[in-house]
Protein backbone atom coordinates (compact mmCIF):
# COMPACT_ATOMS: atom_id res chain seq x y z
CA UNK A 1 0.00 0.00 0.00
CA UNK A 2 1.58 3.34 -1.05
CA UNK A 3 0.68 6.92 0.15
CA UNK A 4 -1.68 7.43 -2.21
CA UNK A 5 -3.83 4.58 -1.45
CA UNK A 6 -4.88 6.05 1.78
CA UNK A 7 -7.09 8.49 2.38
CA UNK A 8 -5.39 11.41 5.19
CA UNK A 9 -5.07 13.04 7.19
CA UNK A 10 -6.06 10.79 10.05
CA UNK A 11 -7.35 11.52 13.45
CA UNK A 12 -6.39 9.32 16.37
CA UNK A 13 -7.45 8.36 20.16
CA UNK A 14 -5.39 5.82 22.18
CA UNK A 15 -2.21 6.77 19.92
CA UNK A 16 0.31 5.71 22.66
CA UNK A 17 -1.17 2.36 23.21
CA UNK A 18 0.12 -0.77 22.56
CA UNK A 19 -1.81 -0.98 18.80
CA UNK A 20 -1.94 2.86 19.10
CA UNK A 21 1.27 3.38 18.64
CA UNK A 22 2.10 0.80 15.92
CA UNK A 23 -1.06 1.73 13.98
CA UNK A 24 0.28 5.74 14.00
CA UNK A 25 3.95 4.47 12.98
CA UNK A 26 2.36 2.71 10.08
CA UNK A 27 0.25 5.52 9.47
CA UNK A 28 3.24 8.07 9.35
CA UNK A 29 5.12 5.33 7.14
CA UNK A 30 2.05 5.87 4.61
CA UNK A 31 2.60 9.42 4.37
CA UNK A 32 -0.32 10.51 6.19
CA UNK A 33 -0.77 13.51 8.39
CA UNK A 34 -1.66 12.35 11.78
CA UNK A 35 -3.01 13.98 14.55
CA UNK A 36 -3.64 12.91 18.22
CA UNK A 37 -5.62 13.42 21.22
CA UNK A 38 -3.45 12.63 23.91
CA UNK A 39 -3.74 13.15 27.93
CA UNK A 40 -0.99 15.75 28.44
CA UNK A 41 1.53 12.87 30.35
CA UNK A 42 1.19 10.88 27.13
CA UNK A 43 2.21 13.78 24.27
CA UNK A 44 6.16 13.07 24.65
CA UNK A 45 5.15 9.73 23.75
CA UNK A 46 4.34 10.52 20.66
CA UNK A 47 6.30 10.46 17.44
CA UNK A 48 7.50 13.89 16.58
CA UNK A 49 6.06 13.65 13.24
CA UNK A 50 2.33 13.63 14.82
CA UNK A 51 0.71 16.50 15.69
CA UNK A 52 -0.57 16.41 19.87
CA UNK A 53 -3.75 17.52 20.81
CA UNK A 54 -3.63 17.53 24.49
CA UNK A 55 -7.10 16.37 25.95
CA UNK A 56 -9.30 13.62 26.77
CA UNK A 57 -12.26 11.76 25.16
CA UNK A 58 -14.96 12.32 28.43
CA UNK A 59 -14.20 15.90 27.81
CA UNK A 60 -16.74 16.14 24.58
CA UNK A 61 -15.88 19.85 24.09
CA UNK A 62 -12.78 19.49 23.56
CA UNK A 63 -12.93 16.88 21.11
CA UNK A 64 -15.21 18.99 19.56
CA UNK A 65 -12.95 21.39 19.13
CA UNK A 66 -10.31 19.42 18.21
CA UNK A 67 -11.78 17.70 15.63
CA UNK A 68 -13.45 20.93 14.14
CA UNK A 69 -9.61 21.96 13.71
CA UNK A 70 -8.15 18.80 12.33
CA UNK A 71 -11.04 18.26 9.50
CA UNK A 72 -9.71 14.64 8.92
CA UNK A 73 -10.76 12.21 6.24
CA UNK A 74 -10.47 9.34 8.88
CA UNK A 75 -10.84 8.15 12.67
CA UNK A 76 -9.19 5.64 14.61
CA UNK A 77 -10.64 5.84 18.09
CA UNK A 78 -9.23 3.51 20.10
CA UNK A 79 -8.96 5.34 23.63
CA UNK A 80 -10.70 2.50 26.46
CA UNK A 81 -9.83 1.74 30.09
CA UNK A 82 -10.03 -1.81 31.90
CA UNK A 83 -8.35 -4.27 29.05
CA UNK A 84 -6.29 -5.58 31.53
CA UNK A 85 -8.52 -5.18 34.51
CA UNK A 86 -11.29 -7.52 35.89
CA UNK A 87 -11.87 -5.35 38.54
CA UNK A 88 -12.82 -2.21 36.56
CA UNK A 89 -16.31 -0.74 37.97
CA UNK A 90 -19.21 -0.44 35.60
CA UNK A 91 -19.20 3.23 36.41
CA UNK A 92 -16.07 3.86 35.27
CA UNK A 93 -16.36 1.55 32.03
CA UNK A 94 -19.06 3.67 30.97
CA UNK A 95 -18.06 7.13 31.95
CA UNK A 96 -14.75 6.21 29.49
CA UNK A 97 -15.45 3.41 26.95
CA UNK A 98 -19.30 4.40 26.38
CA UNK A 99 -19.37 8.17 26.68
CA UNK A 100 -15.87 8.22 25.01
CA UNK A 101 -17.80 6.69 21.78
CA UNK A 102 -20.79 8.71 22.41
CA UNK A 103 -18.31 12.27 22.66
CA UNK A 104 -16.85 11.07 19.12
CA UNK A 105 -19.80 10.20 17.19
CA UNK A 106 -21.49 13.53 18.25
CA UNK A 107 -17.95 15.40 17.98
CA UNK A 108 -17.54 13.74 13.95
CA UNK A 109 -21.31 14.31 13.21
CA UNK A 110 -20.87 17.96 13.06
CA UNK A 111 -17.90 17.97 11.05
CA UNK A 112 -17.73 17.43 7.16
CA UNK A 113 -15.17 15.54 5.35
CA UNK A 114 -14.68 12.69 7.50
CA UNK A 115 -15.37 9.44 5.16
CA UNK A 116 -14.84 6.64 7.70
CA UNK A 117 -15.27 6.14 11.62
CA UNK A 118 -13.12 3.00 13.18
CA UNK A 119 -14.31 1.99 16.46
CA UNK A 120 -12.31 -0.64 18.10
CA UNK A 121 -14.35 -2.66 20.02
CA UNK A 122 -13.46 -6.73 21.89
CA UNK A 123 -13.83 -9.99 21.48
CA UNK A 124 -14.89 -10.45 24.70
CA UNK A 125 -18.33 -8.54 23.55
CA UNK A 126 -18.85 -12.24 22.54
CA UNK A 127 -18.34 -14.03 25.36
CA UNK A 128 -19.84 -17.04 25.94
CA UNK A 129 -22.44 -16.57 22.91
CA UNK A 130 -25.37 -17.41 25.05
CA UNK A 131 -27.63 -14.42 24.45
CA UNK A 132 -29.87 -14.47 21.60
CA UNK A 133 -28.02 -11.71 19.59
CA UNK A 134 -24.78 -14.12 20.65
CA UNK A 135 -23.21 -10.44 23.09
CA UNK A 136 -22.79 -12.10 25.80
CA UNK A 137 -19.91 -9.91 28.01
CA UNK A 138 -18.78 -11.00 31.40
CA UNK A 139 -17.32 -8.32 32.81
CA UNK A 140 -17.19 -4.51 32.86
CA UNK A 141 -14.87 -3.90 30.21
CA UNK A 142 -16.96 -5.84 27.90
CA UNK A 143 -20.09 -4.46 28.50
CA UNK A 144 -18.87 -0.94 27.74
CA UNK A 145 -17.90 -2.56 24.36
CA UNK A 146 -21.65 -3.90 23.40
CA UNK A 147 -22.94 -0.87 24.88
CA UNK A 148 -20.53 1.57 22.71
CA UNK A 149 -21.33 -0.68 19.73
CA UNK A 150 -25.19 0.18 20.01
CA UNK A 151 -24.26 3.87 20.00
CA UNK A 152 -22.44 3.56 17.42
CA UNK A 153 -24.69 1.62 15.02
CA UNK A 154 -27.38 4.30 16.00
CA UNK A 155 -25.29 6.76 14.57
CA UNK A 156 -25.21 5.03 11.50
CA UNK A 157 -28.66 3.94 11.25
CA UNK A 158 -29.88 7.46 12.83
CA UNK A 159 -27.44 9.83 10.88
CA UNK A 160 -25.43 7.54 8.10
CA UNK A 161 -22.38 8.48 9.95
CA UNK A 162 -19.49 5.90 8.25
CA UNK A 163 -18.57 4.17 11.39
CA UNK A 164 -16.63 0.92 11.08
CA UNK A 165 -16.66 -1.10 14.63
CA UNK A 166 -13.43 -3.25 14.37
CA UNK A 167 -13.17 -6.32 17.25
CA UNK A 168 -9.65 -7.14 17.98
CA UNK A 169 -9.12 -10.75 19.21
CA UNK A 170 -6.26 -11.74 21.75
CA UNK A 171 -3.58 -9.51 20.24
CA UNK A 172 0.39 -10.07 21.43
CA UNK A 173 3.41 -8.93 20.29
CA UNK A 174 6.73 -6.83 21.08
CA UNK A 175 5.35 -3.46 23.63
CA UNK A 176 2.37 -5.50 25.13
CA UNK A 177 2.13 -4.78 28.68
CA UNK A 178 4.63 -6.77 30.37
CA UNK A 179 1.09 -8.22 32.68
CA UNK A 180 -0.39 -9.36 29.93
CA UNK A 181 -0.39 -13.20 29.37
CA UNK A 182 2.06 -13.59 26.36
CA UNK A 183 4.97 -11.23 27.79
CA UNK A 184 4.38 -12.73 31.48
CA UNK A 185 5.12 -16.34 29.84
CA UNK A 186 7.91 -15.06 27.63
CA UNK A 187 9.87 -13.05 30.54
CA UNK A 188 9.50 -16.33 33.23
CA UNK A 189 10.79 -18.44 30.53
CA UNK A 190 13.42 -16.35 29.46
CA UNK A 191 14.72 -16.15 33.11
CA UNK A 192 14.17 -19.70 33.81
CA UNK A 193 11.70 -19.23 36.45
CA UNK A 194 8.31 -21.05 36.99
CA UNK A 195 5.46 -19.62 35.62
CA UNK A 196 1.95 -20.39 37.97
CA UNK A 197 -1.48 -20.07 35.58
CA UNK A 198 -4.97 -21.71 35.54
CA UNK A 199 -4.99 -25.27 33.58
CA UNK A 200 -5.08 -22.89 30.69
CA UNK A 201 -8.12 -25.29 28.68
CA UNK A 202 -9.95 -21.77 27.73
CA UNK A 203 -9.61 -21.24 23.86
CA UNK A 204 -8.59 -17.61 22.44
CA UNK A 205 -7.54 -16.92 19.04
CA UNK A 206 -3.96 -15.20 19.21
CA UNK A 207 -2.89 -12.72 16.46
CA UNK A 208 0.06 -11.06 16.13
CA UNK A 209 -0.27 -6.99 16.65
CA UNK A 210 1.12 -5.91 13.08
CA UNK A 211 -1.83 -8.40 11.53
CA UNK A 212 -4.01 -6.34 13.89
CA UNK A 213 -2.70 -2.62 12.37
CA UNK A 214 -3.26 -4.01 8.83
CA UNK A 215 -6.93 -4.98 9.21
CA UNK A 216 -6.98 -1.47 11.34
CA UNK A 217 -5.80 0.21 7.82
CA UNK A 218 -8.46 -1.84 5.81
CA UNK A 219 -11.05 -1.13 7.77
CA UNK A 220 -10.03 2.86 7.26
CA UNK A 221 -9.74 2.31 3.42
CA UNK A 222 -12.29 -0.36 2.32
CA UNK A 223 -15.31 1.68 0.79
CA UNK A 224 -19.05 -0.03 1.38
CA UNK A 225 -18.37 -1.14 4.78
CA UNK A 226 -20.17 1.17 7.14
CA UNK A 227 -21.78 0.51 10.22
CA UNK A 228 -20.45 -3.59 9.64
CA UNK A 229 -18.59 -5.19 12.24
CA UNK A 230 -15.40 -6.74 11.42
CA UNK A 231 -13.49 -9.68 13.63
CA UNK A 232 -9.55 -9.12 13.55
CA UNK A 233 -8.25 -12.88 14.50
CA UNK A 234 -6.51 -15.31 12.90
CA UNK A 235 -8.54 -17.93 12.59
CA UNK A 236 -7.50 -20.31 14.58
CA UNK A 237 -8.18 -20.94 18.42
CA UNK A 238 -5.34 -22.74 20.74
CA UNK A 239 -5.62 -22.82 24.30
CA UNK A 240 -3.38 -20.90 26.47
CA UNK A 241 -1.83 -23.97 27.55
CA UNK A 242 -0.87 -25.08 24.43
CA UNK A 243 0.60 -21.07 24.01
CA UNK A 244 2.48 -20.94 26.82
CA UNK A 245 4.14 -24.27 26.17
CA UNK A 246 4.97 -23.08 23.09
CA UNK A 247 6.50 -20.42 24.23
CA UNK A 248 8.26 -22.71 26.85
CA UNK A 249 9.63 -24.47 24.00
CA UNK A 250 10.44 -21.72 21.66
CA UNK A 251 12.47 -20.09 24.51
CA UNK A 252 14.33 -23.08 25.82
CA UNK A 253 12.92 -22.64 29.17
CA UNK A 254 13.99 -24.50 32.20
CA UNK A 255 11.32 -23.32 34.84
CA UNK A 256 8.49 -25.40 35.52
CA UNK A 257 4.93 -24.90 33.47
CA UNK A 258 2.46 -24.60 36.88
CA UNK A 259 -0.43 -25.42 35.32
CA UNK A 260 -3.48 -26.10 37.48
CA UNK A 261 -1.53 -23.77 40.35
CA UNK A 262 -3.81 -20.67 40.01
CA UNK A 263 -8.05 -20.84 39.64
CA UNK A 264 -10.20 -19.95 36.67
CA UNK A 265 -11.79 -16.22 37.11
CA UNK A 266 -15.03 -15.94 37.44
CA UNK A 267 -17.56 -16.19 34.51
CA UNK A 268 -14.59 -17.35 32.39
CA UNK A 269 -15.64 -18.27 28.91
CA UNK A 270 -14.53 -21.70 27.47
CA UNK A 271 -13.29 -20.46 23.71
CA UNK A 272 -14.02 -17.13 21.66
CA UNK A 273 -14.03 -17.55 18.28
CA UNK A 274 -13.50 -15.01 15.37
CA UNK A 275 -15.47 -14.85 12.25
CA UNK A 276 -12.51 -14.26 10.31
CA UNK A 277 -14.66 -15.06 6.63
CA UNK A 278 -16.83 -12.52 6.94
CA UNK A 279 -13.74 -9.76 7.61
CA UNK A 280 -12.20 -11.25 4.53
CA UNK A 281 -14.99 -11.34 1.90
CA UNK A 282 -15.49 -7.74 3.09
CA UNK A 283 -12.32 -6.19 3.43
CA UNK A 284 -9.65 -8.43 1.80
CA UNK A 285 -7.49 -8.72 4.71
CA UNK A 286 -6.44 -11.70 6.69
CA UNK A 287 -3.40 -12.47 9.54
CA UNK A 288 -0.43 -13.32 7.84
CA UNK A 289 1.68 -14.08 10.55
CA UNK A 290 1.75 -17.37 12.14
CA UNK A 291 1.68 -18.21 15.99
CA UNK A 292 5.44 -19.23 16.02
CA UNK A 293 6.43 -16.19 13.60
CA UNK A 294 4.85 -13.74 16.20
CA UNK A 295 5.96 -15.65 19.32
CA UNK A 296 10.01 -15.62 17.80
CA UNK A 297 9.36 -12.06 17.08
CA UNK A 298 8.45 -11.04 20.74
CA UNK A 299 10.51 -13.45 22.25
CA UNK A 300 13.69 -11.77 20.36
CA UNK A 301 12.44 -8.23 21.09
CA UNK A 302 11.79 -9.09 25.07
CA UNK A 303 15.48 -10.92 24.88
CA UNK A 304 16.79 -7.87 22.81
CA UNK A 305 15.26 -5.12 25.15
CA UNK A 306 17.00 -5.67 28.35
CA UNK A 307 18.50 -8.24 31.24
CA UNK A 308 15.77 -11.12 32.62
CA UNK A 309 15.66 -9.22 35.95
CA UNK A 310 14.75 -5.66 34.32
CA UNK A 311 12.22 -7.17 32.01
CA UNK A 312 10.47 -9.05 35.08
CA UNK A 313 10.27 -5.79 37.29
CA UNK A 314 8.84 -3.55 34.62
CA UNK A 315 11.71 -1.57 33.74
CA UNK A 316 12.08 -2.28 30.28
CA UNK A 317 8.15 -1.30 29.57
CA UNK A 318 7.37 2.13 27.76
CA UNK A 319 5.04 4.15 29.55
CA UNK A 320 1.25 2.01 29.14
CA UNK A 321 -2.44 3.37 29.33
CA UNK A 322 -3.25 -0.55 30.50
CA UNK A 323 -3.75 -0.45 34.79
CA UNK A 324 -1.48 -2.79 36.52
CA UNK A 325 -3.05 -5.98 37.57
CA UNK A 326 -1.96 -8.53 39.97
CA UNK A 327 -0.99 -11.35 37.53
CA UNK A 328 -3.52 -14.00 36.91
CA UNK A 329 -1.89 -16.53 34.35
CA UNK A 330 -4.04 -18.26 32.27
CA UNK A 331 -7.24 -16.24 32.93
CA UNK A 332 -6.42 -13.92 29.85
CA UNK A 333 -8.15 -10.47 29.92
CA UNK A 334 -9.56 -8.62 27.07
CA UNK A 335 -8.29 -7.32 24.13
Amino acid sequence: MSSSDYPAPVFLTGATGFIGRRLTQALLDLGCAVSALVLPSDAQALPEEVRPYAGDVTDPGTLADVLADVRPTVVFHLAAIGMTNPSLSMGAACRVNVNGVINMLDSVHDVAGVQRVVLVGSSHEYGARRSDDELDPFNAYGASKVAAWAFARAAYNAWGLPVVWVRPFQVFGPGQHHKALVPASILAAIGQDDFPMTRGEQQRDFIFVSDVVEGLLAAGRVPDIDGRVLDLGSGQLRSVRQVVERIWSLAGAEGRLLAGALPYRAGEVPAIPANVQRTRLLTGWEALTSLDEGLMLTIDALRNKCSPRRERDGECEAASPLEPREPHWGAVGPT
